[in-house]
């Protein structure tokens, strides 16, 4: 069973971690937080982006990025950043994989990124916008990890009841 990890690394926003926690409930993703955090984990803009969907989350907190490193050893990490040279759709995304982004004022830092150019991934974006949300980031690579291990574990048909009008 595909079992993918997101990795914030020093996030600054409430509700971008909010969102993405949201995120993370709905796909059966664990999310990694590494320390320090721009916010409390107990401030309203989080709980509200996040809803009554938080007390679900699997999250784990790292007091920094060699705290994180020691207690994933060997994991596969994907950096998604805008100095990368690779589309997030090109590379290939293992079931138990994780997806690092970097705080939203200044993204990962590059003495990380240069170790790992090859996981590094970006988002195309035209001319010289400098990001997108964090959390639409988050979205867009997370679902592609999760559409290349076939959405596994995750209901893929709803159910569309057909209205009846009368005398319409």
């Amino acid at each position: 069973m595909a079992k993918l990890n997101i990795v914030l690394y020093e996030p600054e926003i409430p509700a971008n971690t909010g969102n993405i926690g949201r995120t993370c409930v709905a796909t059966g993703t664990k999310l990694h937080l590494i320390e320090p955090l721009g916010f409390s984990l107990s401030e309203k803009a989080l709980k509200r982006a996040g809803m009554d969907y938080w007390s679900q989350l699997e999250v784990e907190r790292y007091v920094n990025y060699e705290d994180f490193l020691q207690r994933n050893p060997g994991a596969k990490i994907y950096m998604a950043t805008t100095k990368a040279k690779k589309i997030y759709s090109e590379a290939s995304y293992e079931p138990d994989c994780y997806i690092m982004f970097g705080k939203e004022s200044a993204g990962i830092p590059e003495e990380i990124l240069v170790e790992h150019p090859e996981e590094c991934v970006r988002i195309p974006m035209i001319g010289e916008t400098r990001s997108l949300n964090l959390s639409n980031s988050v979205a867009i690579v997370l679902y592609e990890a999760l559409r290349q291990n076939q959405f596994d574990h995750m209901k893929l048909e709803g159910d569309l009841h057909r209205l009846h009008w009368e005398n319409v």
